[in-house]
């Protein structure tokens, strides 16, 4: 599936199952929300924190999966085109970074 076909599921989903989108303030606390699950079972799989037994069995891809509907659910109602988006992100950081992080002594 690419990105452009995403968002066109996305459209049709909520055109039909969810009747409308939410406005976009509304979605921005969504996506605050679901980047906050997703912050905390990274911090707890993979960081310091100790997981609690409520997130051991939560899929991760799942919770980056609600991350990127409710991106996209914004994108959207916003008239924003991702893939177009990502790729002039792409060219920004070739053209940004080509040279940036291979001389960062700290990643050595």
């Amino acid at each position: 599936m690419t990105i452009e076909q995403a968002q066109q599921q996305v459209d049709q989903w909520i055109k039909t199952v969810g009747v409308r989108y939410f406005n976009e303030l509304t979605n921005m606390a969504m996506l605050t929300e679901e980047v906050g699950e997703l912050a905390r079972i990274i911090a707890r799989r993979y960081g310091e924190q100790s997981e609690k037994e409520s997130d051991k069995d939560k899929d991760l891809g799942d919770e980056m999966a609600d991350v990127f509907w409710v991106l996209i659910c914004l994108a959207n109602q916003t008239s924003v085109n991702l893939t177009e988006a990502f790729q002039r992100n792409l060219e920004k950081k070739n053209l940004r970074d080509k040279d940036r992080h291979r001389q960062n002594p700290k990643l050595y």
